[in-house]
């Protein structure tokens, strides 16, 4: 590389930076050791290697040291290296400070640089003063050992462009970030974007197979502990309290074994020589730090999980012992009547044994004991949660939560009033627009976090257990962590209070009821009560001595199989949903975000409505919660997939069911009790039985157990059919709706990333995972999309960020405190995004088309003027717009 010092720095660092851009090694001649020149040759190539790490290209560096008197120079320059090292060092901290990349302090951030292996000295070519001198034998044995080492780091290294093809492109791409000084990652380089494509799809992949694991090992385990205590479970565990200990241990072991294992993918995957995974090296990271985060997570979910369940089956126990004792003595007393009739009335009448029968059940409720669970409290609970949740809030935040009792909260939709928070600014900023831009962006972000909580909270109410108060307190995390994701939307305690407040005014309403309802259907008395017609039927099977075996076979199977059968299905319907979309026709589009995004979009610009554009733009994730629901229903109403899925695993448990009857008839037991029993617990890992339902078949019952083994095997038969018909008539919204492991919720977690959209212009954040460290998107647009305009005019504006933060122009907003702030010190104030600086970049076709089609009805919905549409703009048609989003996404 020759560069003429004449030339402006930039000129240097331009073409300093394409041919370090297309070299796999790069070699620094130095002629004239601690020389001016030398210094400037040098900066110039730390800037070029500063700005390749920025686009994922670290390549290797050799300075050759030329015209060295001492052909043992490497071994007597040890300290001449060090001070290589050293301006090397200071070199690319001034550098960084320049590109504003602070965080690279030594140059070998930035480059593959070994001080012992990356300096080779040459020395000169004559020995002596020519012309009458020989030529130096040193000189062509250093050259030889020079040349040697390249061609052996050039088999070592990963080349950036395998084909012809692909170095062309390399090529073209470099050469227009070059032009236009964008050395930020980008997605216009398409192999940068295949790359991190790639990248995104296998840890999609990986995060899928983890959470699908865990869903089944948390399933199995919630199977154990609602069977623990029964017949159906024979444990190891003497008490509750040992079998979560030893849940909990499983847990964090299962959880660790998965880290472990993905965090190993992840460093076989960079160990790849193909796919040009060393453009994305830097990425590496921000990936680790995702795959700990999704453990922490999870463990954090199936402790949970693991503690309801534990605490709402220890209550559900207590309740069994209670029915259990009255059906015993419903069971002593029936048998005490049929002695009794047999006795004074050897032929009586049904209607005879009916008043016998209800005089008895008048006689026995009255002497039974009801006690079930103790009612509690659910507001109160909640309400102290709320206050311990924020006592770290100072006094102010506890004077507000006890400023109002919380059965007050939530029996209004919540609104967000800027006044106070206002009223605290100077009077010179309180402009009408202002206030009314803050109010819209905090009441987005309240209604989303409300939404979010809404749905957890409807999630447990529709799982029909007991309250637990890990519910409350995943939901006071929850609004802490979306509070803390979106920092930038400033706020005040009273903001945060009242949210709090309001949500857990609506979720203590609901759990209250549900806790409610809890009771009132294992309430001891009404559960006795409502299988008195029952009883009453046994009653006279009895005394009559009729054959009960088929009967019984039919009440087994109704009662405490098909409850069973139906929650199995559906336990597992959830996963395979979720596998149909992401390996059917729809996989592409929920592969990674960028293929998301883009069918979006593209769905989008078919329809072609603003009122979707608005959703999507101002609710984003609220519209994309239901443009995947829309396409798990679009999907799933075509064809009979839904039906196949369910089919086979009611096909599986029908299976287990008859291998469960076939292997306790081999028992040869007399006793009717004990062969279901033995059913029971061969089960007992895959359904969970109603021990309601069980203590109500078991009492009154003298079925003959080879009779009702035969007549069982009938009914399942019989079961499985009427099952296939009822599962197959319910659509697919509702079953959606009925599943414990929602696909539509699944889906939006793999594809929403970390929810964050740019602070100009509201487009969501394009990086993978959620642990990254920056955000950044591939391809901004005007910035009026996003409510911003003009001060004076206030006019949309049709800037794009990309563009304005290489300019002197300056932004004023809530964040800046209203002052205003230079563009190219956006991140001083948004220190978290990555705004690609790019003045060649104008919004693209996409959404020059929307903005000028849709221009005045976005300006009436910001309450803004209409953007002044550059002319160029009207002449971008439909398909136009279409080939944009194709170009900007990379999709060919």
């Amino acid at each position: 590389m020759g560069v003429r010092l004449c030339c402006g720095p930039c000129s240097h660092n331009e073409l300093s930076t394409l041919v370090v851009g297309l070299s796999d090694i790069t070699i620094v001649n130095i002629a004239l050791e601690n020389s001016t020149e030398m210094r400037d040759i040098l900066q110039i190539v730390v800037h070029a290697f500063l700005r390749m790490k920025e686009v994922g290209k670290k390549p290797k560096c050799l300075f050759v040291h030329q015209n060295v008197s001492d052909v043992s120079a490497h071994d007597k320059n040890l300290r001449d290296r060090k001070l290589l090292l050293q301006q090397l060092n200071e070199m690319t901290q001034t550098a960084a400070r320049m590109e504003r990349k602070e965080e690279n302090k030594n140059f070998t951030n930035v480059m593959e640089y070994n001080p012992d292996t990356g300096n080779w000295y040459i020395p000169g070519l004559w020995n002596g003063n020519p012309p009458m001198v020989p030529v130096n034998a040193g000189y062509s044995e250093a050259a030889y050992d020079l040349k040697k080492n390249i061609i052996r780091m050039l088999g070592d290294c990963e080349s950036s462009s395998n084909e012809i093809l692909e170095f062309v492109e390399w090529t073209t791409s470099l050469w227009n970030v070059v032009k236009h000084e964008n050395f930020i990652f980008s997605f216009r380089n398409s192999l940068v974007a295949d790359a991190y494509m790639r990248l995104c799809t296998a840890f999609n992949q990986w995060g899928w197979e983890f959470r699908k694991h865990m869903y089944t090992w948390i399933t199995h385990a919630e199977t154990t502990i609602s069977n623990f205590g029964t017949v159906a479970v024979k444990s190891e565990a003497s008490d509750m309290g040992e079998l979560l200990v030893r849940l909990k241990d499983d847990a964090r072991s299962e959880l660790s074994k998965w880290e472990t294992a993905l965090l190993e993918n992840l460093t076989q995957y960079f160990k790849k020589t193909e796919g040009h995974v060393h453009l994305v090296e830097g990425y590496k990271e921000d990936f680790s730090n995702s795959v700990k985060s999704l453990r922490r997570e999870m463990e954090s979910s199936m402790l949970n999980q693991l503690e309801a369940a534990a605490e709402i089956r220890k209550g559900m126990t207590t309740l069994e012992r209670i029915k259990e004792t009255h059906t015993t003595k419903l069971e002593q007393e029936v048998h005490s009547l049929i002695e009794k009739c047999h006795q004074t009335k050897a032929q009586s009448t049904d209607e005879e044994l009916e008043g016998e029968f209800d005089k008895m059940w008048d006689n026995i409720v009255k002497g039974l004991s009801f006690g079930g669970l103790k009612k509690t409290d659910v507001f109160d609970k909640v309400y102290n949660y709320l206050r311990k949740n924020l006592t770290p809030n100072g006094s102010r935040a506890s004077e507000l939560v006890m400023g109002k009792p919380l059965r007050a909260c939530g029996t209004q939709p919540f609104k967000y009033t800027a006044e106070g928070f206002f009223n605290r600014l100077a009077d010179a900023v309180k402009q009408l627009f202002y206030v009314q831009d803050h109010t819209t962006t905090v009441q987005r972000m309240a209604d989303s976090i409300i939404a979010a909580c809404t749905q957890f909270v409807a999630e447990k109410v529709g799982k029909k257990t007991d309250y637990h108060d890990n519910y409350i307190q995943e939901i006071l995390q929850m609004i802490d962590e979306k509070l803390s994701h979106s920092q930038d939307i400033k706020t005040d305690i009273e903001f945060e209070v009242s949210l709090k407040q309001h949500i857990c005014g609506v979720a203590a309403q609901r759990f209250q009821k549900m806790h409610k309802d809890f009771l009132r259907r294992n309430d001891p008395f009404r559960c006795l009560n409502q299988h008195k017609d029952k009883y009453r039927a046994d009653f006279k099977d009895l005394f009559h001595e009729r054959d009960q075996c088929h009967k019984k076979a039919e009440e087994f199977t109704t009662l405490c199989l098909t409850p069973a059968v139906v929650d199995y299905v559906n336990n597992s319907l959830g996963p395979d949903i979720t596998d149909e979309m992401l390996t059917s026709r729809t996989s592409l589009q929920f592969s990674t975000r960028m293929y998301f995004q883009y069918s979006v979009l593209k769905d989008l610009l078919t329809k072609d409505k603003f009122e979707s554009y608005l959703r999507y733009i101002c609710s984003y994730e609220e519209f994309v919660k239901e443009w995947i629901f829309d396409q798990i229903v679009d999907h799933f109403s075509k064809g009979s997939t839904k039906s196949d899925l369910e089919s086979q695993h009611l096909k599986a448990s029908i299976k287990s069911i008859k291998m469960a009857i076939t292997k306790a008839q081999k028992h040869q037991e007399s006793n009717l009790m004990k062969f279901v029993e033995d059913i029971c617990e061969e089960l007992g890992d895959k359904l969970v039985i109603s021990q309601d339902a069980l203590g109500t078949f078991r009492i009154l019952n003298n079925a003959n157990q080879e009779q009702f083994a035969d007549w069982l095997s009938v009914c399942v038969e019989e079961m499985e059919q009427h099952l296939g018909e009822t599962l197959s008539q319910t659509d697919i919204r509702t079953k959606l709706k009925e599943l414990n492991f929602k696909p539509q919720n699944e889906l939006f977690t793999r594809l929403i990333g970390c929810g964050n959209q740019c602070p100009f212009c509201k487009v969501p954040c394009d990086a993978g995972g959620k642990a990254h460290t920056e955000h950044w998107a591939s391809v901004h647009r005007s910035q009026g999309l996003g409510r911003v305009r003009d001060h004076y005019s206030k006019q949309l504006t049709v800037e794009i960020c990309s563009s304005l933060v290489i300019t002197e122009q300056r932004f004023s907003m809530l964040a800046t405190r209203f002052q205003w702030h230079p563009y190219k010190n956006y991140k001083d104030i948004y220190p978290t995004w990555k705004i690609a600086h790019d003045g060649s970049i104008e919004a693209s076709d996409y959404w020059k088309y929307v903005m000028r089609k849709f221009n005045k009805q976005f300006a009436k919905a910001y309450l803004a003027n209409p953007a002044h549409i550059p002319s160029h703009w009207y002449g971008i048609t439909k398909k136009d717009a279409e080939k944009s989003l194709r170009e900007s996404f990379g999709i060919k």
